[in-house]
Order: C-alpha cells, then sequence, then structure tokens
C-alpha cells in the first residue's frame, strides 16, 4: 500500500509529506546543528551521508529523514541527549 502511494505521489508529482513529528525532530537537529556551528558537509561527513542527503532532509520537497541510527549518532556528534531531539508532550 505504501509503495502504491508513493507511486501516486510522485505520478501527482508531489512528494509524500513528512509527518508533524518529523518535521519537529528535523527542525530541532537543524537548530543544534546550526547553534554549533556545523555545516550540512561536515554533517554529512560525521553521519557517513551524502550533503545532498542531509539537504534532502532539511527541504520539505523531499521525503527524506532521519532513522533511530541516525539520531543515535547525531546525539554523539552534537553532544546533547537522544531525547533533545523530541517534544516534550506528543503532537
Amino acid at each position: 500500500m505504501e509503495n502504491m502511494l508513493f507511486f501516486y505521489c510522485r505520478v501527482m508529482n508531489k512528494a509524500p509529506s513528512k509527518s508533524e513529528i518529523d518535521i519537529y525532530v528535523i527542525n530541532k537537529v537543524r537548530e543544534l546543528r546550526v547553534s554549533a556551528g556545523i555545516s550540512q558537509a561536515e554533517l554529512a561527513l560525521a553521519l557517513d551521508l551524502s550533503v545532498g542527503f542531509i539537504g534532502h532532509i532539511e527541504s520539505s520537497k523531499y521525503r527524506a529523514k532521519y532513522n533511530i541510527s541516525h539520531l543515535n549518532q547525531l546525539a554523539k556528534i552534537l553532544k546533547c541527549s537522544f531525547s533533545d531531539f523530541f517534544p516534550e508532550a506528543p503532537l
């Protein structure tokens, strides 16, 4: 079913949207990254990902997002708690 939704969205020239929690986490990572003075390129290198992938994550035009493993690595890189990426209450 998910593949059909993805296909439909691509045919309609729309990328599948990110969920509210996805957007929250992505924005929090960006906020912490910028506060630490880390560029997208530096973060990509530290995560062993492409710079383009980080750009896609931070863009609303693409469905790319961080997974649990990425968030664990990000907590180490940004010297914060894993829980710092999440809201205090469910969205």
